[in-house]
């Protein structure tokens, strides 16, 4: 065995055994993969699509082809998705207010953490052991530049989904007052709120296409006879934005009691104007406080050399002419 191993470690280095042992896992993950992809097709799932294939159009065949796309995902929903219901609703929370309403969006966001950690795991084994090198690495270099990759592109989707959900909530925050005025003028006008939601919704979409697509959502679900307390309710929990909780809550509460919506938008409208003038005097109130430090490091140094140098130079001077 020793004998075995000896050409190894020379060529690899110490961990050359472990690295081979790593190369080899992952090819077998590859094959695992490729086996399962190739597996063959359902006959009752195939004889279903022959025959929507048969009477279908245009349109209807691009959309079986992205049906197609959703059940190579579900061969390995079993991998991608949580068996826990609640970690699962969590997860697809947490997509949806980033703005990915797709059913396949959690599928999606596990292979991505798969494949980036793999993608990550495979560039560290070769930056370490075929770049660099091991022979002047210590052992714990040698695990950080071999696992820090993987860890990287593993987490490396969930920043970015954290980043989108902020970005998201942000603008639903900034475009949520003008969204009010805009529904209080097509409510005074005449028009019922779905037809309000609607009109907002197309006139909000080259500003604020994050509010706009909630609104679609809340129009679309509304012409599909859901609830409207339910649908306002899962416009809410989709924005995660504490005033557009509020507002629903306004709404809600008005449709109970038998009170004007008119009346409700209108005070809850300038109660957002308020709310908005407010964030941004807070905003600038703090900018003072957050220019000192700066002002203090591009100011203050080169004031002293203004100052402080002609006089240095001057000792300076006098010390070589003493000498």
């Amino acid at each position: 065995m020793e004998a075995l191993l000896q050409p190894i470690t020379d060529i690899l280095g110490p961990l050359g055994p472990i690295v081979i042992a790593g190369v080899l896992g992952l090819m077998m993950v590859v094959i695992v993969i490729v086996m399962m992809m190739r597996q063959p097709e359902d006959p009752l799932d195939k004889l279903k699509k022959n025959r929507h294939a048969a009477a279908s159009n245009g349109p209807q065949k691009e959309r079986l082809r992205q049906g197609a796309g959703n059940q190579q995902l579900q061969k390995f929903s079993k991998f991608l998705e949580p068996e826990d219901v609640a970690e699962l609703s969590k997860r697809q929370l947490m997509l949806r207010q980033a703005g990915y309403q797709s059913r396949d969006a959690v599928r999606v966001f596990h292979a991505a953490q798969f494949i980036l950690g793999v993608l990550g795991l495979i560039a560290g084994v070769v930056y370490t052991n075929f770049i660099v090198g091991t022979e002047f690495m210590t052992t714990q270099k040698i695990a950080m530049w071999t696992l820090g990759p993987g860890g990287i592109g593993y987490y490396l989707p969930q920043y970015w989904v954290t980043r989108r959900v902020e970005e998201r909530k942000e603008q639903i925050t900034q475009g949520f007052p003008d969204s009010l005025d805009m529904m209080l003028v097509c409510v005074e006008a005449g028009q019922s709120l779905d037809q309000s939601i609607t009109r907002v919704a197309n006139e909000l979409q080259a500003s604020y296409p994050a509010l706009a697509d909630e609104f679609q959502i809340v129009s679309y679900e509304m012409k599909a006879g859901k609830d409207k307390v339910t649908v306002l309710n899962d416009m809410a929990e989709r924005c995660g934005v504490q005033d557009v909780a509020s507002f629903v809550t306004v709404l809600v509460q008005s449709a109970s009691f038998g009170t004007s919506i008119a009346e409700a938008l209108r005070v809850y409208a300038g109660e957002m104007r308020d709310k908005r003038v407010m964030r941004a005097e807070e905003a600038a109130n703090k900018l003072p406080t957050k220019m000192t430090l700066a002002t203090m490091m591009l100011t203050v140094p080169p004031l002293l050399i203004i100052l402080v140098g002609p006089s240095v130079h001057g000792i300076t001077q006098l010390g070589n002419l003493g000498n």
